[in-house]
């Protein structure tokens, strides 16, 4: 299973929510949000051409989008699989190449946060 499903086998699991296609011209972009009135997003995962977000190898690869807390966002992109946001604030968002060395628990903390922080 890649990580992209296991992503959204847990938001489903976790927090009910489903993803959401709102772009024909990204159909693979999914977007994951809230179930409250506001309905902010959480989570965006898509498949991107891999030079987009910065890296030097050919081809494409899934990622997903996470909001997080300034401090952290610089020390977690210490780790080569997290990149400045690709289409984000990247002071509160970062980028997780999927499929990776980055660990499914590490992502699933990651995950919660965005959700936390998004809440309101």
């Amino acid at each position: 299973m890649t990580q992209r499903q296991q992503i959204l086998d847990y938001a489903a699991n976790q927090y009910g929510v489903l993803p959401e296609y709102l772009w024909q011209q990204h159909p693979s972009y999914a977007v994951l949000r809230h179930t409250n009135a506001k309905g902010k997003w959480f989570a965006l995962i898509g498949h991107i051409e891999k030079g987009k977000l910065g890296l030097n190898e050919a081809g494409s690869t899934d990622f997903i989008n996470l909001k997080c807390v300034p401090d952290m966002v610089h020390i977690l992109q210490q780790d080569k699989d997290v990149l400045p946001a690709y289409h984000m604030n990247k002071q509160h968002w970062l980028t997780i190449v999927l499929d990776s060395q980055f660990r499914f628990d590490e992502m699933k903390k990651l995950i919660d946060w965005s959700y936390d922080l998004t809440q309101k």
